[in-house]
This record gives C-alpha cells, structure tokens and sequence, in this order.
C-alpha cells in the first residue's frame, strides 16, 4: 500500500514509518522538520519537507501521489506548552489536520489512521480509562485532539472516510536507531536520562501531593515499538472496519517517582529531584484499559514492564547523547 506518513521524521512517526516498510508499505514521509529530525526517517522512506498549515502545500502534495492510506502524527504535543500558548496548539493541530483532510478528499483518500491521546478523557471519572468514557480534555492539547477526532467521525458520515483513531498514553523506550530528542525536552524519561548523562543538573517534580500513592502524578507507559506495531494493525483493520477508537497502554501505572527510581537502578546514577509546583492541566493519574485494541486490533503489547523500557531509552541516549546531532549532518530541532 502506498502510504503517507505526516510527521514521519519526529519519535512515533519514524519507528511507524520503519515498520510499515517492513510490512512491505511504500512510505512517504511529510515534515516540516521543527520537531523532526531528517536522521531519524528509515532508510527506504521518502522524505517531502512541507508544513500541514500550508493548504496549497497539502492539496499539492495529494495532486502528485496516488497516496491510499495516511497515518497522522504531525502536531505539538506538550499540555504544559498548550496550557501557555494554546493559540498555537489549535493552529498547529487543528488548521494541519483540516488542510489534511481536504488533501485527502480531493486525492480520494479514504483510510486515515490517526494519533491521539489519552488527554481527550482529561481527568477521568473512574480509572482505568475506557473508550466510552466522556472526552472532557482539561488542557489546549488534549482538545485539539478532541476536535480531530470528532472532525473525523463527520467526514466518516459525510464522505465515508475510514478511521482509526488510537489514544496513546505515554509513549517511552527507544530502538537502537530511533529514540527521544525534542528541543525542548518536556517528556519525562529522557529529562531523567539527561540528568543522568550530566546535562542536567535535577528533575523538576511538579507537584509531590496528588492524591496517589507517593504523591507524584502516575501514567501509563509504553514502549515505542508496541506503539508502532498498533498503527500496522490498525491499517490492515481498516480494510474491513470502518471506525476504530481504542486506548494503546499497558495497563500498569508508574508514578513519577518510580520512574526515577527505576532510571537509578538501570543507569546506577543518583538522579536528584527538586520538588516544584503542580503544572496546570495535569490530571493526577492516567491508566489504561486497552482491551477493546486487544479484541479489535489483535494487538499484544510485548513490553510492559518499566525496566525494559527505561533500559532502552537509556541505551540509545548513551549512543546519542546529544541526540540526532550525536550524528555528522544530523539537524538539530
């Protein structure tokens, strides 16, 4: 199948994009490189740099390639920052996602598989979160993702789009080529690594009394390569379903606080803490119930211990301690 990949050159969309050419898929990545790195698009992948926000670029990109299915990853993607500029978070994700949209209406793209996020369900009324649990997003990021989705379920009824939409929890863990490197970092695993490595001097805990079993906010984590393989699966599904809305975790929580622990024990570093305030919109705990992905995908996460996903995290910062720039030509975002 002959596939677009929308922020293909960023840390989901790259290991996605890996493994839709092992499946034997024509990849064509689409990036506007801001968060991406070109080092990180797999061998055997195009690479088109463009901006989803640029419409003519979208529609110009549809009228040169007979794309049949996408897979969009292309979007900001840190509460904390949408909670400052939430401006740029509907821009970005919104307008990006329409411009997509209209590309694939004129192409006669009928199959999207879509990245959202357990952010829609803000903070849930009872844990572990549901499919059918209301989506109340408590932050800019999380609605953004709100309103795609429920763009989505309009052009499956107008137009007959098929759709998947796959509500990430928080993806983790690396592959010897590919893992985390934002500018700036905002995820948690590899601002710990990085303290880890000497570039930091400590992790900033946000808020140490929520109402959990140490204090600190519990999430769900999952390995980058269970999240890729879901988006596989869901393609193929979409072959015979028409809408597909499933939580992708492990259905374990950590806190943050374990999760530094355990980064102390895989890279024997002490890992200093600095106890801060509580970000807004972040809800105390956010855990999976992804049994609707095991029965509608045929999905079997493999990693779904913490350890194991640390450890390949900090394997690949090791390798890469400045990231994609650990690398000659890499480009720095």
């Amino acid at each position: 199948m002959n596939v677009l990949v929308t922020g293909g050159a960023g840390y989901i969309g790259s290991n996605v994009a890996a493994q839709l050419l092992e499946a034997g898929h024509s990849v064509t990545v689409f990036d506007n490189l801001c968060a991406g790195h070109r080092e990180a698009v797999p061998p055997g992948a195009k690479l088109i740099a463009g901006d989803l926000r640029e419409r003519d670029e979208v529609l110009s990109l549809f009228s040169a390639h007979r794309f049949e299915a996408v897979l969009h990853f292309a979007a900001w993607a840190s509460v904390g920052d949408s909670m400052l500029s939430p401006e740029g978070y509907f821009r970005n994700n919104l307008i990006g996602s329409l411009n997509l949209l209209e590309g694939m209406l004129q192409g006669q793209v009928k199959k999207i598989v879509f990245s959202s996020t357990c952010a829609v369900y803000g903070v849930p009324e009872r844990l572990p979160i549901v499919e059918t649990l209301p989506r109340q997003p408590s932050n800019p990021y999380g609605l953004s993702k709100k309103v795609v989705e429920e763009a989505l379920e309009w052009y499956a009824e107008i137009h007959g789009l098929r759709f998947a939409s796959l509500r990430y929890f928080n993806a983790a863990g690396a592959t010897p080529e590919r893992g985390e490197d934002h500018t700036p970092e905002t995820h948690l695993v590899p601002i710990v690594l990085q303290v880890a490595l000497g570039q930091r001097p400590h992790v900033e805990l946000y808020g140490d009394d929520y109402p959990t079993r140490d204090g600190s906010c519990v999430r769900d984590y999952i390995h980058i390569l269970d999240l890729a393989s879901a988006h596989t699966l869901a393609l193929q599904a979409l072959a015979e379903k028409t809408r597909i809305i499933c939580n992708l975790g492990t259905e374990t929580g950590s806190s943050v606080l374990e999760v530094i622990e355990c980064a102390r024990r895989v890279t024997g570093h002490p890992i200093p803490v600095k106890i801060s305030p509580r970000r807004p919109g972040d809800p105390p705990t956010l855990v999976a119930d992804s049994s609707l992905a095991r029965r509608e995908l045929g999905w079997r996460p493999e990693h779904t211990a913490l350890e194991p996903i640390i450890r390949s995290a900090w394997e690949w910062h090791r390798t890469h301690p400045q990231g994609y720039a650990s690398e000659v030509g890499a480009v720095s975002a």
